[in-house]
């Protein structure tokens, strides 16, 4: 018995609530595979369902060219109960003209935009729905346990990135904004430009039921370095074509601006940028995703798990390998069934363009396990990020007779304070424990214990030999002029006269130098037995204050040269001048569709003006998906740049308010507020 209907009602409001996609709106269909969802039909007058009589199949089709045998098109009829292992349509609804149709998706089928279709003979599209992947399906292969966790990993619009260096590591605000509008278009158009849906659409789609081929398509996509992808990498210092990397504060942005402008490239991003666009359009997916930050992260360029630090006799670095101040990518969380077992959960995936992998600019995702246990023969790019976070570092000297020698190394210079942000908090999450074991095995500790130290070096924990290291002042503002100190302990038997450079200089955080900012050259220093000598050096902002990055590091270089025997020593450190906090005060009650204001404030910490001063604002589900900015003129050394920005709140929940400030000599600078928004 032919229906004839009136009209569908995808019951998107119910759906999408059930299904955990109401962030992206009530006005379409938008569910998540392997939970049913409920479609009504309004028959015409006349018109009468009645089960067992009325027949009719459904048909859902993804792509360009769907076909049954790809699973990228399904025809199923009506069933007593949902199916578990294929698209699946039951209904209880008594005789009448108005039928509830329970819909069922397998928990593996491609994720993406589906048409659904009404075949009695004669087609009647009923319209259109999403489908996205399931952390809260068990069966599907990103389910995730924990409500908290998924509350973070795929629900939060909002979180940190952390920068700076080992010793001062700093949290940046970052709004992922998923579920701000137009974002899961985007995203699902950013997988339609990839190449391979150019070359087999079908194939493409088809694909997209793994989260293991989506993510590796999203690591390529989110790079331009050899598709149409979203971001074009630059650490040259030099954006007058585009936008500064460190100006960034949200993925709506920069999403928006490349699908609007039919997707040309956006300039510029560096490598948090890169991670928090992937994690925005993984996390829109419904992939469980989280940013991630390893200090003294090392880009291994020959593949050989070394990092080899070149230097002529003036200290001067001439290697290929290098070692970044930090380096940012992303875990995403899935199941690996193309594994052994064991390998399930945590995934990293690098979106930054370094080296290519199957010919394309993308790295992962790799089970954190293998890189822990240094299996690297597993899938994707385990040796790359293997040597990120474990490679060893071998320093030589180039001598002018083209002889090489040794001046040291270390096995524990790189992978440090892996981080991420803490689920359901702002506290910082260390989990260099996932990555890698602890540095200094049981084995290592047990022979330095039987090393013949002398007593005394035993106590203060020092070894024998001429030591060097660098020490800094604890206040390092930027705007200020500070000492730092070359210190050389002589513990052996004899005195010691050494040759000493010591110098600082300007560095972007991928580990890049630039100019020199002060220096101490070819200093003799006499060094007494069992004695420690301290050397100064002045470093001022005029010196500092034209050349300084947004990234506010100086890299610190000593080297001393032992005369008799000619040993070289080598200490370096790097430090990241504090920026001054932006001050976010709220004036009134947060309450949702009410107007609220913030007032925003920042005290000028340089000796001279600041010109073109700006404040970007944003926050998901506070400012409408738009990034507010305020001209605020010229600051005076000293003095404060004020805003009083006026939003209105769409929801309520707990939001992030991200404030960014901008000007001629100081940039970079990240405030934000979290405000729980009330009925």
């Amino acid at each position: 018995k032919t229906l004839d209907i009136e009209r569908c009602d995808l019951e998107s409001r119910i759906n999408n609530t059930t299904h955990h996609t109401d962030q992206n709106g009530i006005d379409r269909l938008i569910v998540r595979r392997g939970l049913p969802f409920t479609i009504t039909l309004h028959l015409r007058s006349g018109s009468q369902f009645e089960a067992g009589v009325s027949t009719f199949r459904l048909i859902v089709e993804i792509g360009p060219l769907p076909k049954e045998q790809s699973g990228t098109k399904s025809t199923f009829s009506l069933t007593d109960s949902a199916l578990k292992t294929a698209w699946s349509v039951s209904t209880n609804s008594p005789p009448g003209n108005v039928v509830s149709l329970s819909v069922s998706s397998p928990p593996d089928v491609p994720i993406g935009l589906y048409s659904l279709t009404l075949d009695q003979g004669q087609k009647v599209k009923l319209g259109e729905f999403v489908l996205l992947f399931n952390p809260w399906c068990a069966k599907d292969a990103v389910y995730m346990e924990e409500e908290r966790d998924r509350q973070e990993y795929v629900l939060s619009q909002a979180g940190l990135i952390y920068k700076g260096t080992t010793k001062r590591i700093k949290a940046s605000p970052w709004t992922f904004g998923q579920f701000e509008p137009g974002m899961l278009d985007i995203c699902l158009k950013l997988l339609d430009e990839n190449p391979k849906y150019s070359s087999d659409a079908d194939a493409d789609c088809s694909g997209r039921r793994n989260p293991v081929y989506v993510t590796r398509v999203i690591s390529a996509m989110i790079n331009s370095n050899d598709d149409k992808g979203v971001l074009v990498g630059n650490w040259s210092g030099d954006y007058d074509d585009g936008v500064r990397p460190s100006h960034w504060t949200d993925s709506v942005a920069i999403l928006h601006q490349w699908a609007d402008n039919c997707c040309q490239r956006v300039r510029y991003g560096q490598c948090w940028v890169f991670a928090a666009v992937a994690c925005t359009v993984s996390r829109a997916l419904g992939i469980p995703c989280r940013v991630v930050t390893n200090f003294g992260s090392a880009h291994d360029t020959n593949s050989n798990l070394l990092i080899e630090f070149l230097y002529d006799e003036d200290g001067n670095d001439i290697s290929d390998d290098s070692v970044w101040n930090f380096h940012v990518w992303v875990d995403n969380w899935m199941a690996r069934p193309d594994l052994d077992a064991g390998y399930d959960g945590w995934q990293a995936s690098d979106p930054t363009p370094q080296e290519k992998s199957e010919g394309v600019f993308c790295c992962g995702p790799v089970p954190l396990k293998a890189i822990k246990e240094g299996e690297l023969n597993l899938k994707y790019d385990a040796p790359f990020v293997f040597a990120e976070v474990n490679a060893d570092v071998v320093e030589y000297v180039k001598l002018t007779n083209g002889r090489m020698v040794k001046m040291g190394g270390s096995s524990i210079d790189v992978g440090h304070f892996i981080s991420t942000k803490a689920v359901g908090s702002d506290e910082r999450h260390d989990i260099t424990h996932l990555y890698k074991h602890p540095e200094g095995s049981l084995q290592e500790r047990e022979v330095f214990e039987r090393a013949k130290h002398h007593h005394e070096l035993q106590q203060k924990g020092e070894e024998p030999g001429l030591k060097v290291k660098i020490k800094v002042s604890p206040d390092m503002d930027i705007g200020a002029d500070f000492d730092v100190f070359a210190v050389v302990t002589n513990n052996t038997e004899a005195d010691k006269t050494c040759r000493v450079m010591f110098y600082a200089r300007i560095v972007s955080y991928d580990g890049k130098p630039g100019a020199n900012c002060g220096f101490i050259e070819d200093l003799t220093m006499e060094v007494p037995t069992g004695k420690e000598k301290r050397l100064p050096l002045r470093l001022e902002y005029v010196d500092y204050g034209d050349t300084i990055t947004s990234d506010r590091l100086i890299q610190l270089v000593l080297i001393v040269i032992e005369s008799s025997p000619r040993e070289f020593h080598k200490a370096k450190r790097t430090i990241v001048l504090e920026n001054p906090d932006i001050a976010i005060k709220l004036l009134g009650e947060p309450r949702v569709n009410q107007k609220l204001s913030a007032q925003i404030s920042l005290q000028n910490p340089l000796p001279e003006p600041l010109q073109n001063c700006f404040f970007s604002v944003i926050g998901a589900s506070l400012t409408d998906g738009k990034l507010l900015i305020q001209n605020v003129g010229t600051v005076g050394p000293k003095q404060e740049a004020k805003y009083t920005v006026e939003f209105t709140p769409t929801s309520t929940g707990s939001r992030t308010l991200t404030v960014d400030f901008d000007s001629d000599k100081l940039s970079n600078i990240k405030g934000y507020l979290n405000i729980e928004i009330k009925e």
